[in-house]
């Protein structure tokens, strides 16, 4: 079973060689079994990578993230051929009734603001909270009136002042909260991906230029972990890419089993697919986490 996350920060050479990731720096040589790396993350420009490294990433589904020249996440590989029923699954999906979609949409929803209160509760941040809790009674069917938006507002001002801007990208909170929510979006892809899933097809997200709209819809309810990090100071300027890939090995709960975030990503998210087949909202269930 694969494990190892593989962080790439300086010029170098990536190759294959004998089901190894070979990495070539002057005269160190570095080899790491493909079987045992569930994702790599290259994080500097200067690195160069065969294209027969790609390929054998691809065939056995290893997760590849790449940075532009100011470390931020840009983009990943995503194979074509995830999984063996994809085009039935693909079938299913466009099945899938409005009514359950919505359901879910509204259960994610509470649920994200839920954890986002008990964000505040932890901070001693009474009033936004009691806010917070007023929109989670208040959240309708979908969401229609975006109790959601809302309280985000409402929350990250709390968190970060109301000169906060989610849109200031030199922000350096921004700057931590955007790659800890690139890591999660990509667990998330790989998790949909793997289960033959269309990851455009949103039960919510529709943006036309929005590869991932599922994805941005499911890991909703894990983003108040990342804010969690940073409000709890364990993210630095200087350490927080390798906090946010190692937030992937966190032990957190999932259906009362204690998993690493990664697998109770996948397991959530095969059950979110679950509810939607059977279209059994009482089947509902979330990762929940300390820290």
């Amino acid at each position: 079973m694969s494990f190892r996350t593989v962080v790439v920060k300086s010029r170098c050479k990536l190759e294959y060689s004998l089901n190894h990731l070979v990495c070539v720096k002057g005269d160190e040589v570095t080899r790491i079994l493909l079987d045992e790396i569930k994702m790599v993350v290259i994080e500097s420009t200067q690195v160069s990578i065969t294209t027969t490294l790609i390929a054998e990433c691809l065939s056995k589904k290893i997760k590849v993230l790449f940075s532009d020249s100011k470390y931020n996440l840009t983009g990943e590989l995503t194979p074509f051929y995830n999984n063996y029923y994809a085009y039935r699954k693909i079938k299913s999906q466009l099945a899938f009734k409005e009514e359950t979609k919505a359901e879910l949409r509204t259960s994610i929803v509470k649920r994200k603001i839920y954890m986002q209160k008990r964000n505040l509760d932890l901070l001693g941040i009474d009033e936004a909270s009691k806010v917070l809790n007023n929109y989670l009674d208040e959240v309708d069917f979908n969401d229609v009136t975006n109790r959601e938006g809302l309280s985000a507002k409402v929350y990250f001002f709390a968190l970060f002042g109301t000169d906060f801007n989610r849109k200031d990208e030199k922000n350096e909170i921004n700057i931590f909260l955007n790659y800890g929510y690139s890591i999660l979006l990509s667990s998330f892809n790989r998790a949909i991906k793997a289960l033959g899933y269309y990851t455009e097809l949103g039960i919510h997200h529709v943006g036309d230029s929005n590869t991932f709209n599922l994805s941005c819809d499911f890991m909703e309810i894990i983003r108040p972990l990342v804010d969690l990090y940073i409000i709890k100071n364990r993210v630095t300027k200087e350490n927080f890419k390798e906090v946010f890939i190692n937030m992937l090995s966190l032990k957190v709960k999932f259906k009362g089993k204690e998993l690493h975030l990664d697998n109770a990503i996948e397991a959530y998210v095969e059950n979110n697919f679950n509810v939607l087949l059977n279209d059994d909202v009482e089947k509902i269930r979330y990762i929940d986490y300390e820290l």
